[in-house]
């Protein structure tokens, strides 16, 4: 009678416990079946002993390795995204081993960079380089060569916010029914994503702070003409850093003084002037505004032979434009104290 031989299956280096136990006669191949996972992957061997014999040593087969492939379940995201910071992803699984992953931008996959490190699960991306998209994660593993499991995540969509400007300052100075004067100060960034939270200082104490869904914020203080009332800065916020703009000085002076109107000329063939520039300068004021004249009427916009802006008034010298000029100077905010400059007269042959 051939001896009954008794087979288990054990984990290297762990004999304590049996995985697996079969009875054979010699000679006889042993089957273990088994549930397997993902605990069992490892190094195993298969140990042989004889009933009943103590004499025979029970012997060892040479290790094996068992490679535990477990399939997907289900992929979940966890995004970590801070304004002006890397971009941070990570692609968790609910279940799987022996997993590889790929990432993905708009459905292409996202181009190698320095800028890009990924390890394993992680993605990381330094800020300079971020793309706005839809990202997606997808892991795959495979058993053998011929199973291959693959799962996609759902996209994730990021919007890669621009941090603001600089912001600069900007008032305008209006008049109150009562005489007052108030100043509209306009804190502006040229970039930057909304919401964006701007702040006005003075150089002693906060003065007002707004969050708006666009690139400025407007803010309202009394003036008081001709006084010195300190310096104001804009503030600016949209991720987890302040930007300061410059320093502004809140000095509002009326106009006063002298107005002057010079001129130069543009030359034509046999040096006869073709075209004049005129310009109005009043000695001083903050907000000053212009008005041209011609003949004593009012001068606008563009006209067949002018062209008025601001300060300045274009000329083309001919027959209809011939007549006598001037230009007068009042505040913006207030058209009570009007300031006129002295009268030229021209024609078709120039200045007389």
């Amino acid at each position: 009678m051939y001896p009954i031989h008794y087979l288990s299956v054990l984990r290297e280096g762990d004999r304590s416990k049996a995985l697996g136990f079969y009875s054979a006669l010699s000679g006889e191949m042993a089957n273990f079946p088994l549930y397997i996972t993902a605990s069992y992957e490892g190094y195993m061997v298969c140990v042989a002993s004889v009933q009943n014999n103590t004499v025979i040593h029970p012997t060892v087969s040479p290790r094996h390795h068992l490679r535990v492939v477990v399939e997907y379940l289900m992929i979940h995201w966890s995004v970590e995204f801070y304004e002006g910071k890397p971009l941070s992803l990570r692609c968790n699984i609910a279940k799987g081993n022996h997993v590889s992953y790929q990432w993905l931008v708009d459905g292409k996959p996202l181009p190698l960079s320095p800028l890009h490190n990924q390890t394993q699960e992680q993605l990381f991306i330094y800020r300079y380089c971020i793309d706005s998209g839809e990202y997606t994660c997808v892991a795959t593993n495979q058993l053998n060569i011929t199973k291959v499991y693959s799962s996609r995540s759902t996209a994730k969509v990021i919007k890669v916010k621009e941090l603001v400007s600089e912001p600069d300052l900007l008032f305008l100075v209006l008049k109150e029914r009562d005489g007052t004067y108030f100043a509209l100060v306009t804190c502006q960034s040229l970039t930057g994503s909304p919401p964006i939270t701007f702040s006005l200082y003075s150089r002693s104490e906060f003065i007002s702070t707004e969050t708006v869904d666009e690139r400025s914020a407007t803010f309202s203080i009394p003036v008081v003409l001709d006084l010195h009332m300190g310096f104001l800065q804009c503030q600016a916020q949209n991720g987890d850093r302040v930007v300061y703009g410059q320093w502004t000085a809140m000095h509002v002076v009326p106009v006063g003084g002298a107005v002057t109107m010079h001129y130069d000329n543009d030359v034509g063939e046999k040096f006869s002037i073709v075209g004049l520039r005129f310009y109005c300068s009043v000695e001083r004021g903050t907000f000053p505004q212009y008005r041209w004249f011609l003949n004593g009427t009012v001068l606008e916009g563009r006209g067949e032979f002018y062209w008025v802006e601001q300060s300045i008034l274009l000329l083309s010298v001919g027959r209809s434009s011939a007549g006598t000029y001037h230009c007068e100077v009042s505040d913006s905010f207030d058209g009570t104290t009007v300031i006129s400059s002295e009268a030229r007269y021209i024609d078709k042959e120039g200045l007389v």
